[in-house]
C-alpha cells in the first residue's frame, strides 16, 4: 500500500489520513484503492478540502457504504486522496493543500475535484480508487491523466456518508487505469447486473462541434478504434437548445443547490475561501427563484430529449472535455473560459442523471485525451462492459 509521508504526487492527504486493511477475501481481494476526503471513515474527521470544514465537524460515527463494500470485497484502503475545497471545482489546485501532480501531462492540472484519486490512480500508487461526480469531477480529471473513469447513473450508488454538494447531480464515481477493474469494482459496487444487448451508436455533432480543430483530429483514431467495435455511428444533434445553454441551466441549478446545502455554515463561519471556489460560493446566495423554475424547465426538456435519443440501449459518443489539461497555475479566467467550454460537454449526463464511462484513448501534444460513451439511465454495466470490449 502507499506509504502516505513517500507520496511524491500529493496525491493524499495528511491531514485526515486513515488506511484500512481489507476483508482479506472477495473479488478485490489484494487490490488497493484510495478515497476521495469526502467519504466518511468510522472515527475519523472528513476534510472535504477545506480545513475550515475540519475544524467544524466531528469525527464520522460510522463508514460509508460505498467504502464498507469495497473493504468487503477484500480492497484494502490506502488513504484519504486530495480534494478541491468543497468540491466546487474542476481543476485539482487546492488553495489550502496543493495540488496533485498529474504524472502523464506533466506542469499540467489533474483536474478535480477528484484531483488525488485520479492523481494516485495514473501515478501507480493504487489500483483503483473512489472519487465523486457532481459537474465532471470524475470525468474530467480522468480524462486529464489519462485514466479510466465512469460517473454511474444518478442514485446509482450510495452515496450515504458523503459530504453533499449538489444532491440532484452528485453520483459516487471511480477511476482505474484499466477497463478491466473498472468493470471488476463496477461489480461490487453496481451489483453483478445482467449486460443488455448494445443498441444503437450515436455521435454527438453539436458536442464535437465545440472543439478546436486540432482536439478534433486527435479523437478521430479513438473513434475508429470504438466504432471499428461498437458499430457505425448516426450523427446526432443532442441539444437543440445549443449545449451552452443546458449548461447555464445546469449551473443554475446546482448553484442554487449548493447554497441550500452549504449557504448557513458558510454565513456561519465564514470560511477562508480559496480563489475560484470563493467567487463562485458567493454567486449562488444571488441566484432568484425565477431563474431556477427557468432551468428546471430546461432540465426537464434536456432529460426528455436524452430519453428519446438513448432508447433501446443506444450508446452516445463524446468527447469528454474539450482539450488537454490547462497548465498550472493558468490565469483564473482563462480557466473560467475552459470550465464553460468543458461544462457544456459534461453538464449533458449531470442534467440527465445518465451513466458516462471516459476512456483514455487518445493523446495531444504528448497529454491525454479522452473518448466518452453515454447511455440511458441504468446502463452503467453496459458501458462497463463496452469499455472493455473497445480496449480488448
Amino acid at each position: 500500500m502507499a506509504n502516505i509521508p513517500d507520496d511524491a504526487l500529493g496525491a493524499f492527504c495528511r491531514h485526515t489520513h486513515v488506511a484500512l486493511k481489507g476483508s482479506g477475501s472477495g473479488p478485490l481481494k489484494g487490490l488497493s484503492f484510495g478515497v476521495k476526503d469526502i467519504y466518511d471513515i468510522a472515527g475519523h474527521k472528513t476534510g472535504f478540502g477545506s480545513p475550515d470544514w475540519l475544524a467544524t465537524h466531528e469525527p464520522a460515527t460510522r463508514t460509508a457504504p460505498v467504502v464498507a463494500a469495497l473493504l468487503a470485497a477484500g480492497a484494502g484502503m490506502s488513504g484519504k486522496t486530495q480534494t478541491d475545497e468543497l468540491t466546487y471545482s474542476l481543476n485539482g489546485e487546492n488553495a489550502h493543500y496543493g495540488t496533485p501532480r498529474n504524472v502523464n501531462a506533466r506542469g499540467r492540472i489533474p483536474g478535480g475535484s477528484s484531483s488525488g484519486s485520479a492523481a494516485a490512480v495514473a501515478g501507480g500508487l493504487v489500483d483503483f480508487a473512489l472519487g465523486s461526480d457532481t459537474g465532471g469531477s470524475v470525468r474530467a480529471p480522468a480524462s486529464f491523466c489519462g485514466v479510466y473513469g465512469i460517473r454511474p447513473t444518478h442514485g446509482r450508488v450510495s452515496l450515504e456518508g458523503a459530504c453533499p454538494l449538489a444532491k440532484s447531480f452528485d453520483t459516487a464515481g471511480w477511476f482505474a487505469r484499466d477497463a478491466a477493474l473498472l468493470e471488476r469494482v463496477g461489480r461490487v459496487l453496481l451489483g453483478d447486473v445482467p449486460v443488455p444487448a448494445q443498441g444503437p451508436v450515436l455521435l454527438a455533432e453539436d458536442a464535437f462541434a465545440l472543439l478546436d480543430p486540432a482536439v478534433h483530429a486527435a479523437l478521430q483514431p479513438a473513434l475508429s478504434r470504438a466504432t471499428a467495435v461498437l458499430g457505425a455511428p448516426r450523427a446526432v444533434t443532442v441539444s437543440a437548445e445549443g449545449l451552452s445553454q443546458w449548461f447555464q441551466a445546469f449551473r443554475i441549478l446546482q448553484g442554487a443547490e449548493i447554497h441550500a446545502q452549504l449557504g448557513e455554515w458558510v454565513a456561519r463561519v465564514k470560511p477562508m475561501l480559496g480563489p475560484g471556489v470563493k467567487e463562485r460560493i458567493e454567486w449562488t446566495a444571488t441566484i432568484k427563484p425565477e431563474q431556477v423554475a427557468q432551468a428546471q424547465a430546461m432540465r426537464d426538456a434536456a432529460r426528455a430529449r436524452m430519453d428519446i435519443l438513448l432508447a433501446d440501449n443506444a450508446v452516445l459518443l463524446l468527447p469528454t472535455v474539450p482539450d488537454i489539461a490547462p497548465l498550472l497555475n493558468t490565469p483564473p479566467a482563462q480557466l473560467d473560459d475552459f470550465r464553460a467550454k468543458a461544462m457544456s460537454l459534461l453538464c449533458i449526463a449531470g442534467l440527465a442523471g445518465l451513466p458516462q464511462v471516459t476512456l483514455p484513448l487518445a493523446t495531444l501534444n504528448g497529454c491525454p485525451l479522452g473518448l466518452s460513451l453515454l447511455a440511458g439511465r441504468g446502463n452503467d454495466a453496459l458501458l462497463l462492459h463496452l469499455a472493455g470490449e473497445i480496449t480488448a
